[in-house]
């Protein structure tokens, strides 16, 4: 396993340092897109990552949990491959510890952390992803104990129509019903410029038997968003989704007895915003809702033996504001949101949160750029709360800057740490949030052409919930008993070809490297449902090569070793070929055909071969006027 290793990473480095380039991707444009004050990417005083959208089309994935899992510190824990249910862990977090967001809209789910990945999002829709590590309490609120991952969508320029069509196998088959392992998904978006209204509708269609016995699905996604200018200094932006994800789960909750469960989970999404600037001044008020239903079946052929059916609702309220000053920005804001759930199991129960925030950043002698501020929260079941951060950094050079921070975050329990009721897990309703303090310090180093990063974090994390027991004999039960103190240091860098150089070849490097060390303070009578199985190593690398105009080439690699010993390698390749307004593209995931296992006893998929074509066309309206 090794030798894979470094022999694809020796591809990496030498083949592509030799052969080829990429086309240069300016993040230090990018601006920062979260709910207080946004800035660019090279302004940023803390660990934030950027994943635009040529990278995204570049790279052998087909949804938004594949593309997370190339990010360095994000740890995706798949229970079903190409969109199913996965859970995201950030620098050795839990899977509700990290805090996913759709244009700053939180998509935090009161019932379980394993929904919060139902997204309803084409890739084709997507400008950009930014990961923000670390506690984000002053940025985001609540439930960004570790991190948070926002989703920004694209506001289109013109006219386009977008279809892509794709199928997979693994050439294996089903040995229950003799038929082979296959996918196929269709995905087609539609872009309008009309006046002073830009609007995207999109739609996905996948749909497969699976990889094993009982891992068949059915995932159907639908997108619109529209934005409107109105006057000089105010837009309108309205944006609505549904998702219905319906799958086989052979394994994923209590196996090896529920070889014939299955689940579907339907997610509609809707928000509606207006910005206003004028001069200085920028406010946006924003209102949103989303709804969750979560339908799990223990044995399909018969559902009367043991089901359960979720339902959640949240709307959320929030209102920001930020006031530019001469060498400053100051922001502030507040937000209101309800989560209510109707459940089988849970129950039925409602909370309301509140939140109020300031924040001031401030330029000192064009090299220091300090801000800090505090974010107030209060729970109808938890009262008030406190969370302030601080966050610094200063250009040694125009190419050097070193960063620090401190923040703080918290975590609420979810409805199932609180109220689940069953045969072998009851929940704790006395449960406390979770807290945590967070350090890192880094310097980033950039030029024209390459850069590189690195940093080192320490994450304290008080009231741990756990699910435990004292004795085999006695059902599980959440707990607030351990305490998390856990460090790492990341180090990544990226190369991409000057301009003009082997001008008809393009290419870029992308290498991180995270070390993780956790240590447990916990009583030892307790035994630990959940093992902690954070990553020790993780290598990440890609490479995209253009070798002519139309032809590219784009290699992932990761390796991953766990405290408890498991490691494996990933490499996936994607080839595709450009013509006109069509490109055709092959897939080969999982080059290795490695064994591995992301969480608990479930086999993920050995080697996957895909083909897919893509059609992208402008086009634009001609009204009889003109015509004539």
């Amino acid at each position: 396993m090794r030798k894979k290793i470094i022999l694809l990473f020796f591809f990496i480095n030498i083949n592509g340092l030799l052969k080829a380039q990429m086309m240069q991707v300016e993040h230090d444009s990018v601006v920062i897109k979260d709910n207080r004050m946004q800035m660019p990417l090279f302004m940023q005083n803390r660990d934030v990552t950027i994943l635009d959208s040529k990278q995204i089309e570049s790279m052998p994935v087909k949804s938004v949990n594949e593309l997370l899992a190339s990010i360095s510190g994000i740890d995706l824990r798949q229970r079903g491959p190409w969109g199913g249910q996965a859970d995201v862990s950030m620098d050795g977090s839990t899977f509700d510890q990290v805090l996913v967001l759709i244009n700053g809209i939180k998509l935090s789910d009161s019932q379980t952390g394993h929904n919060m990945l139902n997204l309803s999002l084409p890739l084709s829709v997507i400008d950009h992803i930014e990961i923000l590590r670390g506690p984000a309490a002053r940025v985001y609120g609540v439930n960004a104990l570790a991190g948070a991952i926002n989703i920004v969508t694209r506001i289109p320029n013109d006219n386009e129509a977008f279809v892509q069509i794709n199928s997979g196998s693994s050439f294996q088959k089903d040995t229950s019903d003799g038929k082979m392992f296959m996918n196929a998904g269709v995905q087609p978006t539609l872009t309008l410029i009309t006046g002073k209204t830009a609007q995207t509708l999109s739609a996905e269609f996948n749909t497969g038997n699976g990889y094993r016995y009982n891992t068949g699905f059915n995932n159907n996604k639908f997108f619109y968003q529209n934005q409107t200018t109105i006057g000089t200094n105010g837009k309108l932006n309205a944006m609505g989704a549904y998702s219905e994800n319906h799958f086989g789960a052979n394994g994923y909750y209590s196996a090896p007895r529920d070889v014939e469960s299955e689940e579907t989970v339907q997610t509609v999404l809707g928000s509606l915003d207006y910005s206003y600037r004028h001069e200085r001044w920028k406010i946006m008020p924003r209102l949103s809702y989303r709804y969750n239903k979560d339908h799990y079946i223990f044995i399909r052929q018969r559902p009367e033996v043991y089901q359960n059916i979720h339902e959640s609702n949240t709307v959320t309220g929030e209102l920001h504001s930020s006031y530019s000053l001469r060498n400053g920005k100051l922001g502030a804001g507040a937000e209101w949101r309800s989560e209510q759930i109707n459940s089988s199991n849970l129950g039925n129960h409602n909370r309301n949160n509140i939140g109020l925030y300031a924040e001031y950043r401030h330029l000192l002698f064009q090299k220091l750029s300090v801000s800090g501020g505090a974010y107030v929260n209060y729970n109808s079941d938890y009262s008030w709360q406190f969370f302030p951060g601080i966050d610094a950094g200063y250009w040694l050079t125009k190419n050097i800057k070193l960063f620090s921070s401190f923040n703080t975050g918290q975590r609420l329990p979810t409805y199932t740490d609180l109220y689940y009721r069953g045969p072998l897990n009851i929940g704790n309703s006395n449960l406390k949030p979770e807290l945590s303090n967070y350090f890192e310090a880094g310097v980033n180093f950039s030029r024209h052409f390459y850069s590189v990063k690195g940093s080192y974090f320490y994450r304290h994390t008080s009231e741990f919930i756990d699910w435990v027991r004292a004795a085999d004999t006695l059902p599980w039960q959440p707990q607030n008993f351990q305490v998390l103190n856990t460090s790492g240091w990341t180090l990544q860098t990226s190369w991409h070809s000057p301009s003009g150089w082997l001008a008809a070849h393009h290419a870029g490097i992308n290498l991180s490297y995270t070390y993780l060390n956790q240590n447990v303070q916990a009583s030892d009578d307790m035994i630990s449902k959940y093992a902690i199985e954070i990553l020790r190593h993780q290598l990440i690398g890609n490479i995209n090569i253009s070798f002519v105009k139309m032809l590219d080439l784009s290699l992932s690699g990761k390796y991953q070793k766990r405290v408890n010993g498991n490691e494996y390698t990933i490499a996936d390749l994607r080839l595709s070929y450009q013509w006109k307004v069509f490109q055709i593209y092959a897939d080969c995931n999982n080059i290795f055909d490695t064994q591995y296992k992301e969480i608990g006893t479930i086999q993920m998929p050995g080697r996957w071969m895909s083909l897919g074509v893509r059609f992208n066309s402008k086009f634009s309206f001609k009204s009889k006027a003109s015509e004539n």
